[in-house]
């Protein structure tokens, strides 16, 4: 009888405790997605792809890269959210107040050239997923292409975006595979704290892509207007900072399953990866025959996912930045310029897929590669706002935060032009 008054009264204390926790959990609710949807939306086509290429043709030698990536990411997009949660405005209505005309032009045409490259990643990402299956590109990306025009045209994109966000939970399947496979993981462990560099074109190529792939131009820009178009303050900063952190850990927890797997059953065997057939055979010791469509699957899922979510960021940013017209709250008459420019950034990736005998692997990997490569101008811009005291007044930046911006900006500026220099002088 004792024994079940104490069980009785402990369960009244925990009751108790949850009911003070409640209106927290409550309100943390409330604010999730702009970190974890971020991070997570970054494992687009172009992410699988690169982190399969990664694991594949180099084994687990950069995943010290990735490692060190993870810092950068949250450092980065908790700058963004801190800034947006602080002015209320997207990243290019406070680059558009803060700087000339001039700098405002430079910094959009950046963030164009670098979305256009990620949104023909995802049309190729999708022309890739059904070419599994033989079906010819020249059916599916016409298709494709309006159906995501359509979509967007009416307006009820945001349901869609979440459908598609469920759907690319199928990365969970590289992690469920990372232990059907029973990798070398003391290795892989190992070489996160042992750097390795080679000085060849490949190397660099697939490294500035790994770059490029985790911390995106489209993203700094993303996860700012997020911020704002949820309503959150300055007084949600603790909680989103905690929001975004998690989502960077749990994106690259991801990658490092996803390039584990493909090392362990591509790198050793000596298989590159050429189309998405060959991408696919890393998980078929957990789907076994299915592989092929499970792969295909992923890849469908999180291309349309970036396919829905791109051009609309690019067209909000660009109209924020100018003052033109946007919502789809609005006419064509009204919002002529707004979609117009979402047609537009759907319909040039989608010609360039087209092109004839062109490599879509090569599609996924050199657009991670322009990324990364337009990453540090569209950082810099970040970096000065941050610590603008007129703009985030007591919310600049602390020392450590500016020490781990700057490092990451000039060791990819580095990366940058150590490919370059390897690809002009022929080092292979």
């Amino acid at each position: 009888m004792q024994l079940y008054r104490y069980d009785v009264y402990r369960f009244c204390l925990m009751f108790r405790k949850l009911k003070r926790l409640w209106p927290k959990l409550v309100i943390m609710a409330g604010i999730i997605g702009p970190g974890i949807i971020t991070a997570n939306a970054d494992n687009d086509a172009g992410g699988i792809t690169t982190y399969s290429v990664v694991g594949a043709h180099f084994g687990t030698k950069m995943l010290w890269v990735l490692f060190l990536l993870t810092f950068a990411l949250a450092i980065t997009q908790e700058m963004g959210v801190r800034i947006g949660l602080v002015t209320r405005q997207g990243l290019a209505g406070v680059i558009r107040e803060r700087f000339p005309i001039g700098w405002t032009v430079f910094a959009m045409a950046i963030m164009l050239v670098a979305n256009m490259g990620t949104i023909t990643a995802e049309f190729a990402g999708v022309a890739a997923s059904f070419s599994i299956f033989g079906a010819s590109k020249y059916l599916v990306i016409p298709f494709t292409a309006a159906i995501v025009w359509l979509v967007l045209y009416k307006g009820s994109f945001k349901t869609t975006q979440k459908i598609f966000l469920i759907f690319s939970a199928f990365y969970i399947v590289y992690l469920i595979n990372g232990f059907f496979i029973h990798p070398d993981f003391k290795g892989a462990i190992s070489d996160i704290f042992r750097p390795s560099l080679e000085w060849s074109a490949p190397f660099l190529l697939t490294l500035v892509a790994l770059i490029g792939t985790t911390i995106t131009p489209w993203g700094q820009f993303f996860i700012q207007s997020y911020a704002v178009d949820k309503g959150l303050d300055v007084q949600h900063y603790k909680t989103s900072k905690i929001e975004v952190y998690a989502g960077a850990v749990l994106t690259n927890v991801v990658s490092f399953f996803i390039i584990v797997s493909t090392a362990t059953i591509l790198y050793k065997q000596g298989i590159h990866i050429t189309d998405a057939r060959d991408a696919a055979l890393a998980l078929r010791p957990l789907a076994g025959q299915l592989a092929q469509f499970l792969f295909a699957f992923g890849l469908f899922s999180a291309s349309m996912l970036g396919a829905f979510i791109l051009p609309v960021a690019t067209s909000y940013a660009l109209c924020e930045a100018f003052g033109w017209e946007a919502g789809f709250d609005t006419t064509w008459a009204k919002g002529k310029t707004f979609y117009s420019l979402i047609l537009f950034v759907i319909i040039v990736p989608a010609l360039i897929v087209l092109i004839p005998k062109i490599s879509l692997i090569k599609i996924l990997i050199w657009s991670q590669d322009l990324n990364g490569i337009l990453l540090p101008i569209i950082l810099i811009f970040v970096m000065k706002l941050v610590n603008d005291r007129t703009v985030m007044k007591e919310f600049t930046n602390k020392i450590w935060s500016n020490l781990v911006g700057w490092v990451t900006i000039i060791s990819i500026i580095l990366a940058s032009v150590a490919l370059v220099a390897t690809s002009v002088f022929g080092y292979n």
